[in-house]
């Protein structure tokens, strides 16, 4: 069955990495045993998270792959991905949920999405099976990473496919500093808080989208309020109190913050900048990832809204502090640095 986000479409049309005829790009459910046939295509499969340089290379090849021999372009993406699916209670990182990977790949002008759902029906599918699938969904050119292998019985390679028909190109990994540039790689970075090898690694700075939802209002409480950003993800990459560019935008369409509420105004076009908490908030007994901002001056209402949080400086990590007197003393010495030193840029 093929699936149009209109709403999700429309929001990432408006980013500004994101080119026109994202629009077109369609995604598809995929359903092993009732496969939609798409138009003859090329293909690449993998969990894309983060669409970091090493897969900004993968789907520069396979566009050039599919111009070459006439063929839409297509990527297979696996939700869950698989580590969440063999270990949701201890999830790893996820540098970006489903909404944010489409309108990356949109982005880089990919004509389908195929949405393979990573369940025990499918992760038993052997290697003959899933190639069957790929033949059946209209699959005929394949651009791989060298290390890959499908198939519960991790027998299906660049040969294997070869020998059944299929035109393949493998791609060998981009590094920095000698560094393999993957999603555990840039992971790490920001588990670091070392904002700048993760931009290196990502082609642009980290950011997360969501929509803004109700919280406990305890910001409000306290003279700082937030805006509570729906996460998206089981867990997030990144953890800890940072200065960041907000975009905001609704229905789709960009929204000037500052015209509607006022605020400080961030380094990004049309931003302003924000205080960033993302975590589980230890002082007042959390137990699940937040994603919070609050907006230095800003007096205008967010709710309903989408918000882009574009990080650009590491703070520290999450702190527990024994009180609300605390914690409120804490907050305005964690704003009032991260103000001085945007103003300082």
């Amino acid at each position: 069955m093929v699936i149009f986000y209109e709403k999700m479409m429309n929001f990432a049309y408006n980013m500004p990495f994101v080119r026109p005829f994202l629009i077109f790009m369609q995604i598809i459910n995929l359903d092993p045993h009732a496969p939609t046939a798409l138009p003859p295509h090329a293909l690449t499969i993998g969990n894309f998270d983060g669409v970091h340089l090493g897969h900004q290379a993968m789907l520069n090849a396979l566009i050039k792959d599919a111009t070459k021999h006439s063929l839409a372009t297509a990527v297979m993406v696996f939700e869950p991905q698989p580590k969440e699916f063999f270990s949701p209670q201890s999830p790893p990182a996820r540098l970006t949920n489903f909404a944010e990977k489409v309108a990356l790949l949109g982005g880089h002008g990919i004509d389908f999405v195929i949405k393979a759902n990573f369940n025990d029906d499918f992760r038993h599918l052997s290697a003959h099976a899933f190639a069957t699938l790929l033949t059946t969904l209209g699959t005929q050119h394949l651009v791989l990473g060298d290390d890959f292998r499908f198939g519960h019985d991790r027998t299906g390679d660049k040969a294997f496919l070869q020998g059944l028909g299929f035109s393949v190109d493998s791609l060998a990994t981009i590094a920095h500093d000698k560094v393999r540039v993957s999603s555990t790689a840039v992971r790490g970075a920001l588990a670091q808080g070392d904002l700048d090898t993760a931009k290196i690694m990502l082609g642009r700075d980290y950011a997360m989208t969501g929509q803004v939802v109700h919280g406990d209002k305890i910001g409000r409480t306290l003279d700082f309020p937030t805006a509570n950003v729906a996460l998206d993800r089981l867990k997030p990459a990144i953890q800890g109190i940072f200065g960041a560019d907000i975009l905001a935008y609704r229905d789709g369409k960009a929204v000037d913050l500052y015209a509607l509420g006022g605020g400080i105004k961030g380094q990004t076009a049309s931003s302003l900048f924000g205080a960033v908490n993302v975590g589980k908030r230890p002082s007042v007994n959390g137990t699940d990832y937040r994603l919070e901002v609050h907006l230095p001056e800003f007096t205008g209402d967010l709710y309903g809204m989408t918000l882009r949080v574009i990080f650009k400086k590491y703070l520290h990590g999450e702190r527990h502090y024994e009180s609300l007197t605390q914690l409120k003393d804490g907050i305005k010495r964690d704003v009032d640095e991260l103000v001085a030193w945007h103003k300082a840029l």
